[in-house]
């Protein structure tokens, strides 16, 4: 059976359509081809009128400055570690939070967490303070810990969780205790697996935040050597006034977005899931 033939006027809306997609997302995507065309340009070219939209003479020497003027490689290692950790403690939380106040019964249970989600429309100024004195007070600036401890938990993660973690079945879970098993059991054995998608889109968001985040690890470190990648790149900014070293910076700015990028394309296919699930929920 041959398929149904469109009527051309079928089809040219349907070629205007498309065209108008292909635009909508090339717009977004210009700014990283931008990116990773002016990582490999000679200084000369960024001078050019009007700019070179391919690099004429490509070379890799931005890279290697980038790479040697700064310690990049250990700035990338304390990103990762940071980043890693904070997504991982993010997940933990929220889901152990997100199933308490989804599946518990208890006074006062949905005026704390209407509290918890009430401080996702803080200002992160208003806390920054309060906070480097937090943790000075107990001896953590410039350590790892330091960094790492205003971010173990995440109040947007928590709500994310819960709302999904509602979509459970209660029969699910009294099955699971009926034959035995126990509250962390049931909850990264049964719960987990049926709100992928929301765990995958929640580590996808915490360890972008965690990546990029600038401020607070600007506020409580001191030593370059615990500095994150966000940091380092703000060393090589200094260079931005000549156009010598415009290139050197954007090819450290390229490196430093590879491991977003990894972790998203990886990560695609259920973060979108996640995404349009959360979309319809109510």
């Amino acid at each position: 059976m041959s398929p149904r033939r469109l009527s051309p006027r079928t089809r040219a809306q349907r070629g205007i359509l498309y065209l108008l997609l292909t635009v909508v997302a090339v717009i977004p995507l210009f700014p990283l081809y931008w990116l990773v065309i002016s990582a490999f340009k000679a200084p000369r070219e960024f001078v050019r009128i009007p700019p070179s939209w391919v690099p004429t003479s490509p070379t890799l020497d931005p890279l290697g400055t980038a790479l040697t003027e700064v310690p990049f490689a250990q700035s990338m290692l304390n990103s990762i570690i940071i980043a890693g950790v904070a997504t991982i403690a993010v997940i933990i939380t929220s889901t152990m939070a997100g199933y308490v106040f989804a599946k518990y019964r208890f006074r006062g249970r949905d005026v704390v967490f209407w509290t918890i989600v009430a401080t996702m429309f803080l200002p992160p100024i208003v806390t920054l303070v309060p906070l480097y004195y937090l943790v000075s007070s107990m001896g953590l600036a410039d350590s790892y810990l330091g960094v790492l401890l205003p971010w173990l938990a995440n109040p947007f993660g928590i709500f994310l969780m819960r709302q999904f973690i509602m979509d459970v079945p209660d029969e699910l879970i009294e099955a699971a205790r009926v034959d035995g098993a126990g509250e962390f059991r049931i909850v990264w054995q049964f719960v987990v697996p049926l709100i992928k998608p929301a765990v995958v889109t929640l580590a996808v968001f915490m360890f972008v935040f965690s990546w990029n985040n600038f401020l607070w690890p600007l506020t409580i470190l001191r030593s370059e050597a615990l500095y994150p990648v966000v940091l380092t790149l703000n060393r090589l900014m200094s260079y931005t006034m000549s156009f010598d070293y415009q290139n050197v910076v954007l090819a450290g700015a390229l490196v430093a977005s590879i491991p977003t990028l990894v972790v998203f394309l990886i990560s695609q296919r259920v973060f979108v899931q996640g995404i349009a699930s959360s979309g319809v929920k109510g």
